[in-house]
């Protein structure tokens, strides 16, 4: 995989457009297959990642085109800092070349420099997202579990 043109860099909310450009497409499809069709919850969606004083986003460039990122939030935890990612995404058509490998390691590089000591992530057992970050070196914690209650 050639990565020359790339970059990774932060961004923040003045991106939303263009990171909604690659978001839809992504989480659309499958396997997520999520129901984005309210323009105003997406954007609230986003700002809540990109636009607050602890959000903390990654976007990866080719060029000026954004054709990836990582959108989360930085936690102040008793064990240290650490970067919570809720979003992380390639375009579609930008998949299965290796970007998704070589911008998690970008990602990892610049939060160590920060001085952050983990990332913490969640994502379906069933998803392709699964292996890609077990791939990636990342562990499961099978201690825990997630919930939710519809209200």
């Amino acid at each position: 995989m050639d990565n020359s043109g790339l970059t990774v860099r932060k961004i923040g909310s003045e991106e939303k457009e263009q990171v909604k450009e690659v978001f839809l497409p992504v989480f659309t499809d499958e396997p997520w297959y999520d129901d984005w069709s309210d323009p105003e919850q997406l954007d609230l969606y986003l700002m809540d990642l990109m636009g607050q004083g602890y959000s903390l986003a990654f976007g990866l460039f080719d060029g000026e085109e954004l054709i990836g990122a990582s959108l989360g939030y930085v936690k102040h935890w008793y064990s240290g800092t650490e970067y919570c990612i809720d979003e992380l995404f390639i375009a579609n058509q930008r998949q299965g070349k290796g970007l998704g490998t070589f911008f998690l390691g970008e990602i990892e590089k610049a939060v160590r420099e920060m001085g952050l000591f983990q990332i913490f992530l969640l994502t379906d057992r069933d998803a392709p997202a699964y292996d890609f970050y077990r791939k990636n070196g990342y562990t499961e914690i099978p201690e825990n579990t997630a919930f939710w209650k519809k209200v």
